[in-house]
């Protein structure tokens, strides 16, 4: 007996048209605030930063996927719906209410039938928790998966560099605000539980430190958790 192969619900013009509202519906989160609006002042609370996370964790969240045998589809949807009410919604709200956006925008767009409508959105609501993600189908812990590890790619590394001005640090404070990717990772390694999604984490570890090595061997008299270095090589 043949493998029966399912054709997929998304087709490649059908996820580009997703992208597409996304962006748009996070561009008229932010002109909907008007001046002074929540965090607008934040690096990260940007159409173009959010929109740029969110097609990080989408391939991330792929590859996880293709690599672990989930459903590639539910995967990929969900992520790019993950954060679309970040913008908008308070942090430990924007979860439900994206689920809420990708339903209404899967059940009015196509013909996707409601079991992956059901598991995309589910996948979207669950995507902050924060409990153990064998608990979860391995749908929803690519997505999560996906999401750590971006923030702690070059994606936040530089996101906290960016910090240092808003908080009144200067540059010899990188190497300090590098170790803090590291802690992150250290942390999110402790919850990741597919063999990709180690493999990603510990490659990314590695640059983390590297970063952090060459900015404590070249600048010199940089501070690092209260030791100053003297700018030589370890």
């Amino acid at each position: 007996m043949g493998v029966e192969v399912r054709e997929s619900p998304v087709s490649a013009e059908a996820f580009e048209e997703m992208e597409r509202f996304v962006r748009g519906y996070l561009e008229a989160s932010l002109n909907n605030e008007g001046e002074g609006g929540r965090m607008r002042w934040y690096p990260w609370h940007s159409a173009s930063y959010r929109f740029n996370h969110i097609k990080n964790v989408v391939a991330i969240a792929t590859d996880i996927a293709e690599h672990e045998g989930a459903n590639v589809d539910v995967v990929r949807v969900a992520a790019v719906f993950h954060d679309v009410s970040k913008l908008e919604a308070e942090q430990d709200l924007h979860a439900e209410a994206g689920a809420r956006v990708a339903r209404q925008y899967l059940e009015t767009h196509g013909d996707y039938p409601p079991s992956f409508i059901a598991e995309v959105c589910s996948a979207v609501t669950d995507h902050s928790y924060q409990g153990p993600l064998t608990e979860l189908p391995l749908e929803t812990q690519c997505l999560i998966e996906a999401d750590l590890l971006d923030k702690i790619g070059a994606n936040g590394a530089i996101l906290l560099l960016l910090r240092m001005g808003y908080e009144s640090r200067t540059h010899m404070d990188a190497a300090e605000m590098v170790s803090r990717v590291a802690d992150r990772g250290r942390d999110a390694e402790t919850r990741i539980e597919t063999d990709r999604g180690g493999s990603i984490i510990h490659q990314r570890l590695k640059r983390v430190k590297w970063l952090r090595e060459w900015l404590e061997e070249e600048v010199a008299g940089m501070t690092v958790e209260g030791a100053v270095t003297d700018g030589s090589s370890k």
